[in-house]
């Protein structure tokens, strides 16, 4: 994942399954390697790859401890990610009503199409995402 911004290998991350329940685990605390393999139905490599995005991601932080690796969640991408959904999530629901509008209008014999854009609610942001 080197040359990725932080905020998609957050995403690349977090679109795996199995990552996902590698992170639900370490939210309850630092686990082993062992621990974390334990109710995974794959080989200890493939559970160490999983491991390796996690922790390029800057999801997770690996530490040794004798022969002992323990892995610990680290929050800060999370809430990094979780602020740009936040922050664009109005953007997506303006534009969710503005299509519903638009369908509604279409489905009526009495409107047309043009009059659905304008009677759309806006939320004062003009810029075009398309």
């Amino acid at each position: 994942m080197d040359g990725i911004d932080p905020l998609s290998a957050t995403f690349q991350a977090l679109g795996d399954p199995t990552r996902r329940q590698i992170l639900e685990r370490l939210a309850r605390g630092p686990a082993t390697v062992s621990v974390i393999a334990e109710p995974l139905a794959m080989s200890r490599p493939a559970v160490t790859q999983h491991l390796n995005v996690l922790e390029h991601a800057g999801l997770i932080v690996r530490t040794r401890h004798g022969r002992w690796r323990t892995c610990e969640m680290r929050e800060e991408p999370l809430t990094h990610a979780q602020a740009w959904v936040a922050k664009h999530r109005g953007i997506w629901l303006e534009r969710f009503a503005r299509l519903e509008a638009t369908l509604e209008a279409l489905e009526s014999p009495t409107t047309g199409p043009e009059q659905a854009t304008t009677e759309a609610p806006t939320t004062g942001d003009t810029t075009d995402y398309r």
